[in-house]
């Protein structure tokens, strides 16, 4: 018999409200040093989670007119010259302490890298990366027992604020406001959305084969999507950016295969992603579409709120819930971790 007892992950799922709120609640971070002067270059770097959480942030920032490039820190590692002395360096590591960001830090304090400035986006405010920025952003997400849950969400609110602040918005109300719409979506989807039936097949095993796909500010919740399926369910999930999947991996669809597409935002739908899913299901493929109540699918979740950020958050929770049910269906325990750990410290 499978182990029904609450996990450690399944408790941080809940507590994803209340950290976002709590980050709503602590003291701001004056940003005016991104914004006071010109650089050269933005670079926004991370590893796992941690680097799909900037994806919507590079997408604003080129909006912006700004040249800006969003590289994960091995392959910054392997590529330094991009880092110039006028570049302003946004480092993301929700522990402060993974193995390619504390070489990236290292680099800095040898001379091999110089960058105008660097900012760290994390958690712990005695690690590495709180320690060696020049402009510290706290998560103030909490400890975290297993998979990347209130870390993530929060990571994707300080990156609003990052936003905010290149955006010449109110730094001190817009993003509070939208931290607790976003609290309330995330709640919202916990008390409602169950994806039980959708994580086996007809017979009760566990679905063979799941894709994850999403396109603009939902590109880095696809990504996310496939990484937490894979540490929390030790399921192999891929993730897939807009047009992707139909190069080669649309020769998997059919019965056997689970598809869960990520709307890219409340307002516009996506013209390309409906007409996947809608190829997808003519071949026996079962879609889930998050977010996009318009488009045909197996199965729909809606996700509310009134904000782009509450509908990120929101939609990033359905994989979490998702991936309770495909571990209790595969046998295992939700979120343990078998071969790694909290921290991935070597590289």
């Amino acid at each position: 018999m499978i182990d029904t007892q609450t996990t450690p992950f399944e408790l941080n799922i809940a507590e994803q409200p209340d950290a976002l709120r709590h980050l709503a609640d602590s003291a701001s971070t004056e940003l005016g040093s991104l914004t006071a002067r010109s650089w050269g270059r933005i670079v926004i770097t991370g590893m796992g989670s941690s680097h799909y959480a900037g994806l919507s942030t590079w997408r604003r920032l080129i909006d912006l007119g700004h040249s800006a490039w969003v590289i994960d820190s091995g392959e910054l590692l392997d590529n330094e010259a991009l880092i110039t002395r006028e570049t302003l360096l946004i480092v993301t590591s929700q522990s402060g302490a993974s193995g390619e960001v504390v070489e990236l830090l290292e680099r800095r304090r040898q001379g091999r890298i110089s960058p105008a400035l660097v900012v760290g986006v994390a958690d712990d405010d005695d690690s590495p990366l709180a320690k060696a920025a020049d402009l510290f952003l706290p998560l103030h997400s909490g400890p975290e027992a297993t998979v990347s849950t209130k870390s993530y969400l929060n990571t994707l609110g300080v990156h609003r604020l990052l936003r905010a602040a290149f955006g010449a918005e109110d730094t001190d109300q817009i993003p509070r406001h939208e931290l607790y719409d976003a609290a309330a979506a995330v709640q919202t989807v916990i008390d409602s959305v169950d994806l039980t039936a959708c994580a086996t097949t007809s017979g009760g095993r566990c679905i063979p084969n799941l894709a994850f796909i999403g396109a603009g500010d939902s590109a880095g919740t696809a990504l996310f999507a496939a990484l937490i399926t894979k540490e929390s369910a030790k399921i192999d999930a891929e993730g897939y950016v807009g047009g992707q999947f139909r190069h080669g991996p649309f020769e998997l669809a059919g019965d056997g295969l689970t598809v869960m597409i990520f709307s890219p935002g409340r307002k516009t739908p996506d013209a390309g992603l409906r007409r996947l899913a809608t190829d997808l299901l003519e071949t026996g493929t079962h879609v889930v579409v998050v977010g996009d109540a318009g488009s045909d699918a197996s199965s729909n979740v809606p996700i509310g709120g009134t904000t782009d950020l509450a509908f990120a958050a929101a939609s990033s929770v359905v994989p979490q819930l998702f991936a309770v049910d495909l571990a209790r269906a595969n046998g295992v325990v939700p979120g343990a971790f078998v071969h790694g750990s909290k921290i991935t410290s070597t590289i």
